[in-house]
């Protein structure tokens, strides 16, 4: 049997020794605030977060947010002590959706009509191409065609190809990066139709996927208003598919499910009502289009309201202002009292799905939606509201009037959100990553090429700011790893305490590594309340581990060895490093560490028999009597569970190994290579490592990435070597064939080329090709030639090779 795990003294949760209060930066004040929830008892917080817009697969830089998100409402559950009403929505209407929608309908509709390329779909085609570069591309002359792109781009955008911004001047961003894209798609198109063939199935997949982003937006410019606008189920089919997926990437990244999920298209009757209001209190205006304006001087007459309080500085920025409204709302003339004002209500145009409402058929405006349904679900006022940093203005600026005209009524100066909290960006190249530039890797992509995993990717947003933005480089990818490893080894070592533990302890080690213990639960404490600083928790906890680790271990209890460690268990828990593991229960590590529980009994058995072999080996005692000692203290059973059967054939076939071994009377040299094929080979391919240690049993471990990594690394550098040598042999073997072929020639016939035309007696030559004397210094140099082939020629004729 294993050896059984010691027994741990009960767990209390470890207090800091000063506890700091929290402070959150808040948006709304741009400052660090006292956090103080509105609940008088201060335990309930009533949270808002805004949702995805699902009409498309989730990114990396969604899930920056989620996550982050996700880490900010562990910490003030786990390790605050909050109890959170988590509210998220799912914007399953918008302008972007509309659009998405009626284009992906319209195109299926478009591929259902045309199976094949005909002339008239590569027409259309071009003309789609046409419209999307003359829209999009305005560098490029009005004469530019499918056949002149390529060079005409290269000419006119050089510099954004070459990575410049487009005056070469200033740094690139995210103008680049959207022509960028829009150079991308023109150019896939441009090759669809310039393919030679598009007859067979796989051509016209092909052709149809290339001219995909040019056809949507022309076939919506010629069709898009002859959707029928009660027909939901045209938007609908789009984003009940991406809200699942979005939720299959939310689970597979540990992001905790919102305790109410909220959806734009169940709240249209409570919208209306909601926008009522604000027009009954004096804050809005309907125009002749059956469309609802937030008037925004009304709302700043009035005593204590102000508009654009996250950023005021952006209040006349045009270019976010139209972002906000949509692209679908752009209108030649408008009855808006202000450029600013912006909508509550949207009148239906044709093609556009509707509800009913006072001012007619409409559908609600962006912002809107989530005023109405957080303030259905948490009240008049809320604690958190929180999102990605991009939506501060115009949607949450936006948010905040609209919310606080409709609950103020005259008086002004409501408070509808105490704290804001927005996450920063992922940037790849200097440009956020987003969905309207198309630079975006999914999440599922990401996961599926195995380039993240919940937990890696965590750790790199933890070692950054949360509302700060993130790059990710190849040294922070580095540094993640560097900190998920040095964690792992830690509890491997803790772990190893469980099965061998550290009897012989003197405990003088125990007071300096617990001074280091309640210095770095204090660092964590806080910096956790200083704004959920989790780049300097992370730096307590690693530096934590440096500390144990350089302590004497033979001089430290394994009581404090394990309260250190459920400690770091119990933080990175709360980080949601470890799955959906109880921060709580005392219990040590995270998953991945250790081995399947069906091959503990046997894997300990060998592994402790291995070290027994192996010491008396290698101090020359191994005698027959004291093998079969070793061998008797396991011996495995004729039935094992189906799971556990290769990890006891392990133990036997070692086992019969030993015997076969000693029946030859082998050298201690044997035993020692068969103790190292257990490790290297038999247990290596079951996923478990044996990690021999000086003075100390081997540690039982599973093989992770950094062992596999580093093995394949051995593993190369030595088939390196062997290629190095191969080739040595083979240059060898060739030069001694050649030189073995030269050795045949006889020197007297070495030199009757058609470069000479005489030569002496011995073959030597006297005139070159034109009849002149050969030179006096050529001669010379071509005699020392002679010699050595002479050599070689009477070397060959020794050795019995040949005959002159």
């Amino acid at each position: 049997m294993a050896t059984p795990a010691r027994t741990q003294p009960p767990w209390k949760e470890p207090q800091p020794s000063s506890p700091a209060k929290l402070k959150v930066w808040n948006s709304l004040t741009r400052s660090k605030n006292d956090f103080v929830p509105i609940d008088p008892e201060g335990k309930v917080v009533k949270w808002y977060s805004c949702g995805p817009t699902v009409y498309d697969d989730a990114h990396l830089g969604h899930a920056r947010n989620y996550v982050t998100i996700d880490i900010l409402r562990r910490v003030l559950a786990g390790y605050f002590g909050y109890n959170l009403q988590f509210v998220q929505n799912i914007t399953d209407v918008d302008d972007k959706i509309i659009l998405r929608g009626r284009q992906q309908h319209l195109l299926a509709k478009f591929k259902a009509e045309n199976p094949t390329v005909t002339d008239e779909v590569i027409a259309t085609t071009i003309k789609a191409f046409d419209a999307y570069v003359k829209k999009n591309l305005p560098l490029l002359s009005s004469e530019v065609n499918i056949g002149s792109f390529n060079q005409e781009t290269a000419d006119k955008y050089a510099n954004v190809i070459q990575g410049k911004s487009i005056d070469g001047v200033t740094p690139p961003g995210d103008k680049e990066a959207k022509i960028k894209m829009h150079l991308r798609t023109a150019s896939t198109a441009v090759t669809s139709l310039l393919a030679p063939s598009k007859s067979t199935p796989e051509d016209i997949e092909v052709f149809y996927a290339g001219a995909e982003d040019v056809l949507l937006p022309y076939l919506d410019s010629l069709y898009g208003s002859s959707i029928d606008a009660s027909d939901h189920t045209v938007f609908t089919k789009l984003t009940q598919k991406y809200e699942a997926r979005f939720n299959e990437d939310m689970r597979s990244l540990n992001v905790l499910d919102p305790d109410v999920v909220t959806r734009v298209t169940e709240y249209g009757d409570q919208i209306v009502t909601f926008v009522e209001k604000i027009v009954d209190n004096g804050f809005a205006y309907k125009t002749s289009d059956g469309s609802v304006y937030f008037d925004i001087d009304g709302f700043e007459k009035v005593p204590g309201n102000h508009y654009a309080r996250l950023e005021p500085w952006n209040r006349g920025d045009k270019g976010l202002q139209a972002d906000g409204e949509g692209a679908l709302s752009v209108q030649k003339t408008s009855e808006k009292r202000s450029d600013a004002d912006f909508a509550l209500w949207k009148s239906s145009k044709p093609g556009e799905p509707a509800w009913k409402s006072p001012w007619g058929p409409g559908r609600p405006g962006w912002h809107i939606e989530c005023s109405v349904m957080a303030s259905d679900v948490l009240g008049e006022q809320m604690d958190i509201h929180s999102g990605g940093i991009d939506l501060c203005f115009p949607h949450h600026d936006n948010e905040l009037a609209q919310s606080e005209a409709h609950w103020s009524h005259k008086e002004g100066g409501h408070q509808w959100v105490n704290y804001f909290l927005h996450m920063g960006h992922l940037s790849i190249s200097g440009s956020k990553m987003s969905k309207s530039l198309k630079n975006f890797t999914t999440i599922r992509e990401a996961l599926a090429r195995g380039d993240w995993n919940a937990r890696s990717l965590r750790i790199i947003f933890l070692l950054g700011g949360w509302h700060d933005g993130i790059e990710i480089t190849d040294d922070m990818r580095k540094q993640g790893s560097s900190w998920e490893s040095y964690v792992t080894n830690f509890f491997y070592k803790v772990r190893d305490l469980e099965v061998h533990p550290n009897i012989s302890s003197t405990g003088a080690e125990d007071e300096k590594v617990q001074k280091s213990f309640e210095s770095a639960k204090d660092k964590a404490h806080n910096a956790l309340a200083d704004s959920f600083d989790t780049p300097t928790a992370m730096r307590a906890i690693s530096g934590l581990i440096t500390d144990y680790n350089s302590a004497d271990k033979a001089g430290l209890s394994d009581g404090v060895s394990f309260d250190v460690a459920r400690w770091i268990t119990r933080m990175v828990r709360i980080f949601g490093l470890d799955g959906s593991a109880d921060p709580y229960d005392g219990g040590i590590g995270w998953s991945g560490i250790d081995i399947p529980s069906v091959a503990k009994e046997f894997v300990y058995a060998v592994s402790r028999e291995r070290d027994e072999v192996r010491q008396h080996a290698i101090t020359g005692d191994l005698s027959e009597e004291v093998l079969q000692s070793i061998i008797a203290q396991h011996q495995p059973g004729q039935k094992q569970d189906i799971a556990a059967v290769p990890y006891a054939e392990v133990l036997s076939t070692f086992q019969e190994n030993l015997q076969s071994l000693a029946s030859k009377k082998a050298p201690a040299r044997d035993y020692l290579d068969l103790c190292d094929q257990l490790r290297d080979a038999h247990l290596w391919d079951l996923g478990i490592y044996l990690e021999d240690r000086e003075n100390a049993p081997a540690m039982v471990r599973p093989v992770d990435a950094e062992l596999q990594a580093a093995r394949d690394q051995k593993e190369a550098i030595a088939r390196q070597k062997a290629e190095a040598k191969l080739k040595r042999e083979r240059e060898e073997a060739e030069k001694k064939a050649k030189l073995a072929e030269q050795a045949k020639i006889n020197p007297k016939d070495m030199f009757r080329t058609e470069e000479y035309s005489a030569w002496d007696e011995e073959g030597m030559p006297t005139k070159d090709k034109e009849g002149a004397d050969v030179a006096k210094g050529r001669t010379k140099k071509l005699r020392k030639e002679w010699e050595k082939q002479k050599k070689l020629f009477e070397e060959h004729l020794k050795a019995g090779s040949g005959s002159a």
